[in-house]
């Protein structure tokens, strides 16, 4: 057996799982039950050290290359989930199945506080939600492409959703049909929407007639509209604008826009045109400016919505904080009081039981909406120390444990 792992501090889940047998075929008290799309091979749940697992059995061809694709789009910034380890050569165990010759596993880590939009929807997503999914999708869609990979399988299958500042976050989860490439073609990016619209339609579909969508959802429709909404925010961000010499104030406006979407710039190219105008094509790079930005001033790892939210907060505090002292305060300087003062505060006075159910970021943006709420509802500014008591008996008590069942019988999923 050979077994290749990404990160010796991330060891995955021992050698003593059964790798000389067929997935399908285990049986031990590691594996778990989490929901998750369907997929054309089986795949199943392990958790060790308070860290889930997620196994893939495939062909060692497309095992080894999956995991050389996840961790190239993980290295490039990608939300993919992280690959972890590949298992290959099974069939020269000791007492190894027939079945395992020229079979390879594939081990990820599971996304913690993630879903598939099939439970999202089941568990009675409103069409808000189902709207914001789709938009998680086509933006999703557009990272990629910009990155120059192409996915070949979009579906809800292949993508889980994480609570971001109250929308959601796309990931890719499968890349198995993927390719990496320096640029995509218009003509590979038509195609990459033209499966997604397909395979939208189908689960949609499928869910409408399972489980019901939320009213006003047309599956069809619904589906459809991820190409809208990827080729407006590609537009905005990869189209050209033209300008007269007098107007190079513009070259930082739409430098802001790119970045109040949360792109860098990596270059600008400024060209002359015959008639004498300029035209400016922005280089845009990987998106998550904002969460980049959160990351150099307090060290967190935060998602992209979430991180708006805490720069938001952060410059109120340095406003508050230049009123108060009468002189600027360094951005570096309140940003650290910011964490110290408020942020770590506010989140230490969440109760144990509770503070699991949701990510640290997701919880703080939430308390911030509630205390908008309960100050609109009062008349008066609430503080957060008011806030908290109250925001967690309306909301968090009645939030579910994260889902992690232990089940030595976990089911597995193979069509």
């Amino acid at each position: 057996m050979k077994l290749q792992v990404a990160s010796k501090k991330d060891f995955p889940t021992g050698l003593m799982l059964p790798w000389e047998q067929s997935l399908k075929d285990w049986d031990v008290k590691s594996l778990v039950t989490i929901s998750h799309g369907l997929s054309r091979n089986i795949v199943r749940f392990a958790s060790y050290r308070d860290v889930v697992y997620a196994i893939k059995e495939t062909s060692e061809r497309l095992a080894l290359r999956e995991y050389a694709l996840l961790r190239q789009l993980e290295d490039m910034g990608l939300p993919v989930v992280q690959a972890v380890s590949v298992v290959t050569e099974r069939a020269s165990l000791p007492n190894a199945s027939p079945a395992v010759t020229e079979r390879g596993l594939l081990v990820t880590r599971y996304l913690d506080r993630s879903l598939p939009l099939r439970s999202l929807i089941t568990s009675g997503a409103s069409n808000e939600q189902a709207q914001n999914l789709m938009d998680a999708v086509a933006e999703l869609l557009v990272r990629l492409h910009l990155a120059g990979f192409y996915w070949g399988d979009c579906s809800l299958s292949n993508t889980l959703f994480r609570l971001d500042a109250g929308l959601y976050a796309a990931y890719l989860v499968d890349a198995e049909t993927g390719e990496i490439h320096d640029t995509l073609s218009p003509g590979q990016r038509r195609l990459d929407l033209d499966i997604a619209a397909e395979n939208l339609g189908g689960e949609l579909l499928d869910l409408d007639a399972g489980f019901g969508l939320p009213e006003g959802v047309d599956p069809i429709e619904t589906a459809l509209s991820v190409e809208a909404r990827y080729q407006a925010l590609w537009d905005e961000i990869a189209h050209d604008e033209i300008f007269a010499p007098d107007e190079q104030y513009r070259i930082d406006a739409r430098i802001r826009r790119l970045n109040q979407l949360g792109y860098d710039v990596d270059e600008l190219e400024i060209e002359t045109l015959a008639d004498g105008q300029l035209r400016v094509h922005a280089d845009v790079v990987e998106a998550g400016y904002h969460r980049r930005l959160v990351k150099s001033l307090t060290g967190l790892e935060v998602q992209e919505n979430q991180a708006r939210r805490l720069l938001n907060d952060m410059y109120s505090f340095r406003a508050w904080q230049t009123g108060v002292q009468g002189q600027d305060i360094p951005e570096t300087t309140s940003a650290f009081r910011w964490f110290a003062e408020i942020y770590r505060p506010t989140l230490d006075a969440i109760p144990d039981e509770y503070r699991g159910k949701l990510d640290d970021a997701e919880i703080f943006h939430q308390l911030l909406e509630h205390r908008w709420y309960m100050s609109e509802q009062e008349g008066r500014e609430v503080s957060l120390d008011e806030v908290i008591p109250a925001y967690v008996d309306a909301v968090l008590a009645g939030l579910p444990e994260p889902e992690l069942t232990t089940n030595p019988l976990a089911v597995s999923v193979d069509l």
